[in-house]
């Protein structure tokens, strides 16, 4: 019995070693898998910021139709609608998507439409005393949004972005119903070759781990930079205390909150306690 073990882990270990090709097919599929996520993740960036802002639109029209698109891919497979974007759509006009297209598509658009929501949410969480400042330097509507609430806004989307690609890198397996040659296609064909399921799953999980932990790694930095850019914390973490500069918007509304009610007033310390002496 121990004979036909080592039997058996010497053929896993020559189906795996490097001159067999499997490694390169592997490695191949997690080329794939990040063109697929960075690809689909500019196309969701796109929606999320584009339907997002238009579900708080002050036309009536506008707000309705984003959010029905997002009603409508939320609601639906991600799955199904990638194989409807490739089987169908080409029934009804005459052309077809190559499959990685098809998946980009499928994959920006509904995770576009989550990405909507955190975009939404977050430039509704800015307080309005930082528009009316906007309104009161006589800022246009699109500078008040890129001046003021953006660069507000944005520290506050990216820990849910960090959550919303790794959703995508580990969706990306769905494209293999496409006969894309992802991370999981490559992992399907090397399991046929082989005939062991056991060894080739755990390499792929280990290899989306990996990539999962390098996103969360790049997004952490983008957020550390984010926070540093609206005098939240500086790029290195350490919460410092902000500075108000003077013209700048953001810096008008809150202006005294930091330090106490009194901050900013000259003269407030001595008059705290009436009749107190100086």
């Amino acid at each position: 019995m121990s004979a036909m073990n080592e039997v058996n882990a010497a053929g896993v270990l020559d189906d795996f070693s490097f001159s067999s090709g499997l490694w390169e097919l592997i490695l191949r599929g997690v080329w794939i898998t990040v063109q697929l996520t960075v690809y689909s993740a500019a196309l969701g960036a796109a929606v999320a910021f584009a339907v997002g802002l238009a579900r708080q639109h002050r036309l009536w029209i506008v707000r309705f139709v984003a959010g029905a698109y997002f009603e409508i891919f939320r609601g639906t497979s991600a799955l199904v609608l990638m194989i409807w974007v490739f089987f169908v759509v080409p029934l009804t006009l005459g052309w077809q998507l190559v499959p990685m297209w098809a998946a980009v598509l499928t994959l920006g658009c509904t995770y576009g439409a989550y990405g909507s929501e955190v975009v939404r949410g977050a430039v509704a969480a800015v307080p309005a005393a930082q528009r009316e400042a906007g309104v009161a330097l006589s800022f246009t509507p699109a500078q008040r949004l890129r001046k003021i609430v953006l660069p507000q806004a944005w520290p506050e989307m990216v820990p849910p972005f960090n959550n919303l690609l790794i959703e995508l890198l580990k969706g990306t397996a769905l494209v293999s119903v496409l006969g894309v040659a992802d991370i999981t296609f490559a992992a399907q064909l090397v399991r046929n070759a082989t005939g062991q399921s056991a060894p080739v799953y755990t390499v792929i999980l280990v290899m989306y781990f990996v990539l999962a932990f390098l996103i969360t790694r790049v997004m952490r930095q983008v957020e550390r930079r984010a926070k540093a850019g609206v005098g939240r914390a500086p790029a290195g973490g350490v919460p410092q205390p902000r500075k108000a500069v003077a013209g700048r918007p953001q810096d008008l509304a809150g202006a005294g909150a930091g330090t106490g009610a009194g901050a900013g007033v000259p003269g407030a310390a001595k008059t705290s306690a009436p009749g107190g002496a100086a």
